[in-house]
């Protein structure tokens, strides 16, 4: 899409753009505060107003809907749960786009459905504004660490004018095409992670039964071919026990579906895929859809009659 007469997106800078931010989650939150920290004025709504407190304390402004974020802002980000809220949110009455000024930039983080993000872009462009699905990947350490993956769609001179902001967020930054192409390329990156997953799951539970101790497994598979970014970040946490959310349950499961919808309207089969998704159901089902994905292994665990204690071995 080309900009109409008159409007062109506002490259970025601090201390002379001001942004907005709505969703202040587990990764939400540190992204936030990256970009507050390299010096750009924020504005920033939560539903709940506690979740901003450590933005307001250093600064921020905190406001009761987002079109008042958006009034505020030259450039805003979205970082929420599920389509719906990024509906509600940017589309909806005070959404983000009724007060997105001619040549703002709205940058949507929250892994989302395609045809949304082409929705949101064409509604962007009929304001004078612009729209980048902009969704992440690296969990809770790569955005506290600064080292996320991050997908775009979207104009390219919007992203261009944005990538300044992006490159305090994460390491890698690819504009993937026109408005959606970056949520199709997160379905990939989600479609890698789920079955990778259930293998990671599944050799620890095989080296838990078989008597071994699971950190030296770790030790001699993690840097081999079978080593994988789960492995090494969420393998210790499973064997610590430790199921606090860098990611949660419900909304990988939300993310396997986005997926799933989009490969049947292709015409595709992913049954690995949808076997993750099943039991990760299953892992929601015993209560653990607010859980970090790695809790995984507890319904494997289950479904071999087994259980698992924080040292990774069978009681």
């Amino acid at each position: 899409m080309r900009p109409r007469e008159g409007s062109a997106p506002r490259a970025v800078a601090p201390g002379g753009t001001r942004i907005g931010w709505v969703g202040l989650g587990v990764m939400g939150e540190p992204m936030c505060a990256h970009l507050q920290r390299a010096g750009y004025a924020l504005t920033v709504y939560t539903r709940t107003p506690e979740r901003a407190a450590a933005r307001r304390a250093d600064g921020a402004r905190w406001v009761d809907t987002p079109r008042a974020v958006a009034e505020a802002s030259d450039v805003v980000f979205t970082m929420l749960g599920f389509p719906s809220d990024v509906r509600e949110v940017v589309l909806g009455t005070e959404g983000v786009l009724d007060g997105l000024g001619a040549g703002g930039i709205l940058v949507d983080a929250t892994t989302s459905e395609p045809a949304l993000a082409v929705e949101i872009a064409a509604a962007a462009r009929a304001r004078d504004a612009w729209a980048l699905d902009a969704p992440v990947s690296g969990g809770d350490v790569g955005a506290r660490e600064a080292r996320l993956s991050i997908m775009v769609g979207g104009d390219a001179e919007a992203f261009a004018a944005v990538r300044p902001a992006l490159e305090i967020l994460g390491r890698t930054i690819v504009h993937q095409g026109g408005p959606g192409a970056g949520q199709h390329t997160k379905a990939v990156n989600q479609t890698l992670i789920a079955s990778n997953m259930i293998g990671v799951c599944e050799g620890l539970l095989y080296a838990q039964r078989a008597g071994l101790e699971p950190e030296r497994v770790l030790a001699s598979v993690a840097g081999g071919a079978a080593g994988s970014w789960s492995l090494v970040h969420l393998g210790p946490r499973m064997l610590a026990g430790d199921f606090a959310p860098g990611f949660y349950v419900e909304h990988f499961i939300k993310d396997m579906g986005i997926a799933l919808q989009e490969a049947e309207r292709m015409g595709l089969s992913l049954p690995g895929l949808d076997l993750a998704r099943d039991l990760y159901r299953r892992l929601a089902g015993l209560g653990h859809a607010r859980s970090g994905t790695q809790a995984l292994v507890l319904a494997l665990a289950s479904l071999s009659g087994v259980e698992w204690r924080d040292d990774g071995r069978e009681i």
